[in-house]
């Protein structure tokens, strides 16, 4: 007898250095689920954007409604703070903080339920929108509130009747706190409960020593001759 013989079109299989067969590749994988392409997450992203910016007017009008009130007095000659030891303003910029991180973690969760596969566009969009969203509720909230006329509200009062300072944001960098808050959130949501991308499927055959699959016409090794 003869030791069975290789046929002269397989590939040898001790060589691990030998090219995979065409149509192998590492990177394929099997029902992998597809992004969107870039035009479609750019029209996402300004959507987002203008949707985000927009709700900042609602923003303003909780700040206006919320924030306590500045005391003034006048004495006909001069304004002056009512309660020199007042925290009124503080309040103020601290309600206008907790008001826009309240924002931006709902708007970071919402863009997360509708686009769950959102890109780098998506979230510059949430980031830039949480921005001008920010400064939108500033502008509109002191617009809403007392006016900033202060004299002539001091002489519309009167002398010596209290009346309401206008409506200000001292602390500017409470602007960052919707953005910052938004990005933060949407991140970990991706994180923990964003799709991830299936484990590729190596397509083995007889070129990697793999069993031989039903049908193949390779599967025939070579005939033991007597």
């Amino acid at each position: 007898m003869t030791a069975p013989l290789t046929p002269p079109h397989q590939p040898q299989h001790d060589d691990p250095w030998q090219t995979p067969p065409a149509g192998v590749s590492p990177d394929s994988a099997a029902g992998a689920e597809k992004g969107p392409d870039m035009k479609t997450e750019v029209r996402q992203a300004a959507v987002v954007l203008v949707v985000v910016t927009v709700s900042g007017l609602l923003l303003g009008l909780l700040w206006m409604w919320l924030a306590p009130r500045v005391p003034l007095v006048s004495d006909a000659t001069a304004v002056f703070l009512k309660d020199t030891e007042g925290e009124e303003a503080i309040a103020a910029d601290g309600t206008f903080l907790l008001l826009a991180l309240a924002f931006g973690v709902v708007s970071a969760c919402l863009v997360f339920l509708f686009h769950r596969r959102g890109g780098i566009a998506l979230v510059l969009g949430l980031a830039l929108g949480g921005l001008l969203g920010a400064v939108l509720a500033w502008r509109f909230g002191t617009m809403l509130g007392p006016t900033s006329d202060v004299v002539a509200h001091a002489k519309q009062a009167g002398k010596g009747v209290t009346f309401d300072a206008p409506l200000e944001l001292h602390a500017k960098g409470a602007l960052l706190a919707w953005p910052v808050a938004a990005m933060v959130v949407h991140l970990a949501l991706t994180a923990l409960f964003g799709p991830r991308d299936p484990e590729p499927e190596w397509e083995w055959n007889t070129a990697y020593g793999g069993a031989p699959r039903p049908g193949d016409d390779n599967a025939s090794w070579g005939a033991a001759e007597k």
